[in-house]
């Protein structure tokens, strides 16, 4: 009979058991925003309203953490990260435990011990025909779509009149951590900062309001900058592909002649400092715009554009990446970690400027066309392990899709036309194959098919300029070719191990739904386009 009555109640204690597990499973994957998607084509064909001359404002708001809130620390034994049984702090609060910037991008344990230059939130607002669009570049590894529809929201309620905002991430490694996969530890025992996120949140609120507080009819001039592999790229994951185009815009007001800024994309990681730099940066593209705004002195300089300069991440997958070259400067020194920072951002202003210059020089002074529109798409892109277990349990990217037979999470792509020229943002880190051509079918892959992802998106592309901001609207890892898709042995180009990059997004399926959903965006914007230009 005990037995009996044992066997009962752990019957019982098991169903409890299993409810709350379900329960609790139930919770953290349902995320944030469940409701909330977007399937839009603006204006929608044959509604354009009246096109005018563009209108253009730029908003910068400081993101850099308050430095004097956390605890300060002492790198012992030197290995670049914070160990609490060597190492020393200073518990400044008195809470008896160590409050640290967690620095993002490489391991775990990173923890700020200064700040080397401030991170931004830099907003520039477009207006005209009806509508107001804003792009917004924000200093930070990365930042996952629930928190952008946040954003969202708050700006819905404050500015209506806001047609469209799209945001993305410059990915620089030396920012705190804003996912949620590098403060400490990944999940049991980590110290993720949401106070932070919440700040820079708030922050880009006001970079947003203040861009469209500074719309002045603007003139452009649109420009190209052809970047070398040499002394500029790594392609550290075969087939080597980097992204060369550098396009670039510079907006003045019409009136005055005065620089409101300068927009630009290009693919390269913002890590050429290195695991081991402890101070907070944006990396080579703090570099970028300053040289951009002010201009540099001596030899290659040029003068500076003024204005605020506007920069976005473009195909950095693959890996686009310094950490294995050492940069000459303008000055032909070569600089290691330490500088090769200042020497790329500097040395990638150069080929802007001389762009710009060269366009204005040549008379063009404004755009043909001035119009603004976007398509816009929420997608569920399929997810695999180790990424699934972090969704599922609402430590990462929370909310999960296509429940029980798919994991998916929600993200969203945008294509975008600003006058002459366009945009399509990616929600993680794609390959500059899928951008600009080179996919191969390589001998070892897991799955054998001719390349998937054609034609490249930039040939799809109709601007004067094309732009690919990566990190669009999300960050969800690397977007990798199917053809090139490698986590099983034998595997490709001589590898001993599985390369790097997989393990993000964890299903080969992510990147063919991406390219094909990006190519049925912009199909969508060229049909508006179309509509418009038979009553021009």
């Amino acid at each position: 009979m005990k037995f009996l009555l044992y066997l009962k109640r752990g019957s019982i204690l098991l169903a409890v058991f299993a409810l709350l597990l379900i329960f609790v499973l139930f919770v953290t994957t349902r995320g944030p925003h469940r409701g909330t998607s977007i399937d839009i084509t603006f204006p929608e064909p044959g509604k354009w309203g009246q096109v005018n001359q563009l209108e253009v404002g730029v908003g910068v708001r400081d993101i850099t953490p308050k430095i004097e809130l956390y605890d300060s620390w002492v790198d012992v034994d030197a290995d670049g990260t914070f160990d609490p049984d060597i190492d020393q702090y200073e518990d400044r609060n008195g809470n008896g435990t160590f409050d640290l910037i967690w620095l993002a991008g490489f391991g775990n344990k990173r923890a700020a011990q200064g700040i080397n230059d401030p991170l931004w939130a830099r907003a520039i607002a477009f207006k005209n025909n009806e509508a107001i669009i804003v792009l917004v570049s924000i200093d930070s590894i990365g930042i996952t779509h629930e928190r952008y529809l946040d954003i969202r929201e708050r700006l819905k309620e404050q500015v209506p009149q806001i047609t469209h905002v799209s945001f993305a991430a410059t990915h620089t490694h030396n920012a705190p951590d804003t996912i949620g996969l590098w403060s400490y530890k990944e999940f049991i025992g980590r110290k993720f900062d949401a106070d932070y996120v919440r700040y820079v949140q708030d922050q880009v609120i006001e970079s947003v309001l203040e861009s469209i507080s500074q719309l002045v009819p603007a003139k452009t001039i649109l420009a190209e900058a052809e970047v070398p592999m040499e002394n500029f790229s790594h392609d550290s994951r075969p087939p080597i592909v980097v992204d060369r185009k550098l396009p670039v815009a510079w907006f003045k007001n019409k009136k005055t002649g005065e620089t409101i800024g300068t927009l630009s994309s290009w693919g390269m990681h913002p890590e050429g400092f290195g695991s081991k730099f402890p101070q907070i940066s944006s990396d080579f593209v703090h570099y970028y715009r300053e040289a951009m705004e002010n201009g540099l002195s001596g030899e290659g300089g040029f003068k500076g554009f003024g204005g605020k300069a506007v920069y976005f991440t473009g195909p950095v997958g693959g890996l686009m990446t310094q950490l294995n070259i050492n940069i000459l400067d303008r000055f032909g020194q070569s600089n290691g970690p330490d500088s090769k920072s200042q020497a790329q951002g500097e040395n990638l202003a150069i080929l802007a400027a001389k762009a710009l210059n060269e366009s204005q020089k040549n008379g063009v002074e404004d755009m043909s066309f001035q119009g603004i529109a976007f398509s816009a798409k929420t997608i569920y892109i399929p997810i695999g392990w180790p990424l699934k277990v972090a969704v599922a349990l609402g430590l990462v990217h929370p909310g999960m899709y296509g429940l029980p037979f798919k994991t998916e999470v929600k993200s969203e792509i945008n294509a975008i036309r600003i006058g002459d020229f366009e945009i399509i943002t990616s929600p993680g880190e794609v390959f500059p194959e899928i951008v600009d051509g080179g996919i191969e079918s390589p001998e070892g892959a897991d799955i054998i098919t001719e390349p998937v992802e054609v034609p490249p998106l930039r040939s799809q592309m109709q601007g004067v300029i094309n732009m690919n901001f990566n990190l669009g609207m999300d960050e969800i890892g690397y977007i990798i070719p199917i053809s090139q898709w490698d986590r099983e042995p034998p595997y490709t180009y001589s590898y001993t191990e599985a390369p790097y990059g997989e393990i993000y997004v964890g299903d080969s399926a992510a990147s063919p739904k991406i390219h094909r959903e990006s190519l049925h965006l912009l199909e969508r914007l060229h049909k508006t386009l179309r509509s418009v230009e038979t009553n021009r």
